[in-house]
C-alpha cells in the first residue's frame, strides 16, 4: 500500500473539482470551514480516483449552511434528517458535525443533533473506523487526523475510532468489506468489540449492500470473510459457518477444510471479475454458495473424505443463505443452478460429452459462460501447484460457442404459434408436444423449423392424436 502524501484530489469527473471549490469558497466566504472527510480522504490517500465526496462543514448553523448552498445548487431532501444535504445530480454530500444518542435498534436507532461549533475530534470520534476520520481541507491541504488515520493506512490497519463504534452494528459487515477492499489487516480490539455486538434486526437491504461491496470491490475477499469469522459474525449466516471444519480429502484439497476452499475460490473469482456488476454479483454469489452442500453430504468413504451429492444438497442451502440477503427473486434464481451444475464443466470435459450434453447443460444453467467462471474459481480455490489453468473450462466455451450457447439456453425451434398453425386447439395438451420437441432439439434430432414440423407430425400420429396437414 502506498505511503499517505497529500497529492492533487484525483477527481473522476472535472465538474466535480469546479463544484468542489465553488461549495467550499462560499462556505468560508459565510464563515464557515469546509472539509472533505470519510472514504473521500481515505481514497484520496490511497491515490485512487474519487467519484464521490463527503463534506462536513464547521461553523455554520445548519439553517445558514442550507441557504448558502441552496442559493446556488439545487438540493434534495433526502437525508435531511440526519442533517445531510444532498446536492442534485451530483455525487456530493454535505453535512454537520453530529451527536448522536442511541435510542433503538439497529443504524437508525439515533436522535441525531447537529452541532457546528463541536470540536473536530469529537466528531471524528463518531465516525467508524480511523481511516475513515481524516479530514481534509480542499482549500488549503491542511490535514486533521485525530485518531491516526493515515498511520494505520501505511499500517494497512482496520481500527475502530471509540466506543460508539459500538452503537451501529451495520459497521461489522463495514469492516468486513473494508479489510477485503483495501486488503488491511483489522486490529484485535476491533475484532473483540465486534464480538459483543449484535445484529439488532438490520434490514436486510442494507446487510446485502455490504455483501455486495464484498463481492464487487473486494481485491482480497478471503479476508473479508476471515473478519466476519474471526469477529464471531458469521454465526449470523449459519450456511457459512456451517463449512468451518468440514474436511477434505487432502490430496484433492491441499489447501484445507470447505471454509479455506471457499476464501481461496472468492479470491480466484476477485482477481478475473469482468467489471459488470450484475454478472460479477450473480457468479461471485455462486462461488461463495458452492460447497453449501458439503457440510450436510461429507463423511469417510473407504479411507478418503467424500462429498457425493454436495452440489444438489446445496441449493436450498443457497436459497437459505441468499434470503437473508435479499428478496431480489431473479438473483436467486440465477445462482442456484450454478450452484447445482457447478461440476459439470469438468465432468463433461472428462467424458468427451456429446453436442446434446452441452445443449442439455445450457438449458438447466441458462449461461454456460458464468458457469464456467464458477467452476474455474472452483477447480483453482484447491490451491493445489500442479494446476494453473481450467482446460475443461476453456473445452466447453469452445464447444458452446459452437452450438450457440454459450450465453443462452436454445431457444425453441418450435412453439404455441406452430401448433396453431397445424390446426391444434390450444390447451393444455400443448405442453407434452412443445416438451417433447424441445428435448429432440437439444438431442439434435432436429434442427430446422422443417425438421421440427415432421417430428410434431410424427408425435401425433405416435400418440394416436391422428393425421396432421
Amino acid at each position: 500500500m502506498p505511503q499517505p502524501q497529500p497529492t492533487n484530489l484525483d477527481l473522476a469527473d472535472p465538474q466535480l473539482e469546479r463544484v468542489l471549490h465553488e461549495l467550499c469558497e462560499l462556505l468560508r466566504d459565510a464563515g464557515g470551514t469546509t472539509y472533505l472527510v470519510g472514504g473521500s480522504v481515505r481514497d484520496h490517500f490511497l491515490r485512487r480516483k474519487l467519484t464521490e465526496l463527503d463534506l462536513e462543514v464547521f461553523g455554520l448553523a445548519p439553517e445558514r449552511m442550507r441557504e448558502v448552498i441552496g442559493a446556488r445548487y439545487p438540493l434534495d431532501l433526502v437525508g435531511r434528517a440526519f442533517g445531510i444535504l444532498k446536492l442534485r445530480g451530483l455525487p456530493i454530500d454535505v453535512g454537520l458535525p453530529r451527536r448522536e444518542s442511541k435510542i433503538g435498534l439497529g443504524h437508525r436507532g439515533f436522535n441525531v443533533h447537529s452541532d457546528p461549533l463541536m470540536p473536530l475530534a469529537e466528531a471524528a470520534a463518531r465516525r467508524d473506523f480511523t481511516i475513515n476520520a481524516v479530514y481534509l481541507d480542499p482549500l488549503t491541504d491542511a490535514i486533521e487526523d485525530p485518531w491516526g488515520g493515515l498511520a494505520d493506512l501505511t499500517r494497512r490497519r482496520l481500527r475502530h475510532t471509540s466506543a460508539a463504534f459500538a452503537e451501529d452494528p451495520l459497521r461489522v459487515l463495514r469492516g468486513m468489506q473494508l479489510v477485503a477492499r483495501f486488503d488491511l489487516q483489522a486490529d484485535r480490539a476491533t475484532i473483540e468489540l465486534c464480538r459483543h455486538i449484535e445484529p439488532e434486526g438490520l434490514p436486510a437491504e442494507r446487510i446485502f449492500a455490504e455483501w455486495q461491496k464484498l463481492i464487487l470491490q473486494g481485491e482480497v475477499p478471503a479476508r473479508g470473510l476471515a473478519f466476519l469469522r474471526d469477529s464471531g459474525w458469521v454465526r449470523h449466516f449459519p450456511e457459512l459457518a456451517a463449512l468451518i471444519g468440514v474436511p477434505q480429502d487432502p490430496s484433492w484439497h491441499p489447501e484445507g477444510d470447505v471454509w479455506n476452499h471457499t476464501c481461496a475460490s472468492m479470491d480466484i473469482f476477485a482477481a478475473e471479475r469482468l467489471g459488470d456488476r450484475a454478472e460479477d454479483l450473480i457468479v461471485g454469489l455462486a462461488v461463495l454458495c458452492h460447497d453449501l452442500g458439503k457440510p450436510a453430504t461429507t463423511h469417510l468413504q473407504e479411507g478418503r473424505i467424500r462429498s457425493p451429492g454436495h452440489a444438489e444438497e446445496g441449493v436450498e442451502a443457497t436459497r437459505s443463505f441468499l434470503a437473508r440477503l435479499t428478496a431480489r427473486c431473479g438473483l436467486t434464481e440465477a445462482v442456484v443452478p450454478l450452484v447445482r451444475e457447478h461440476g459439470m464443466p469438468q465432468a463433461l470435459y472428462e467424458a468427451d460429452a456429446s453436442d446434446a450434453a452441452v445443449r442439455r447443460l445450457a438449458r438447466r444453467v441458462g449461461r454456460i459462460d458464468r458457469l464456467v467462471r464458477v467452476a474455474r474459481a472452483d477447480r483453482l480455490g484447491r490451491r493445489r501447484r500442479d494446476e494453473g489453468d481450467f482446460p475443461a473450462g476453456d473445452w466447453l466455451l469452445a464447444r458452446a460457442r459452437e452450438l450457440a450457447v454459450e450465453a443462452a439456453a436454445p431457444e425453441p425451434l418450435i412453439q404455441g404459434r406452430h401448433l396453431i398453425e397445424l390446426d391444434l386447439e390450444p390447451g393444455s395438451g400443448f405442453r407434452p408436444i412443445l416438451d417433447a420437441c424441445y428435448a429432440a432439439q437439444l438431442e439434435g434430432e432436429i434442427t430446422t423449423l422443417a425438421e421440427g414440423l415432421a417430428y410434431v407430425r410424427e408425435w401425433l400420429r405416435t400418440n394416436g392424436e391422428g393425421p396432421v396437414n
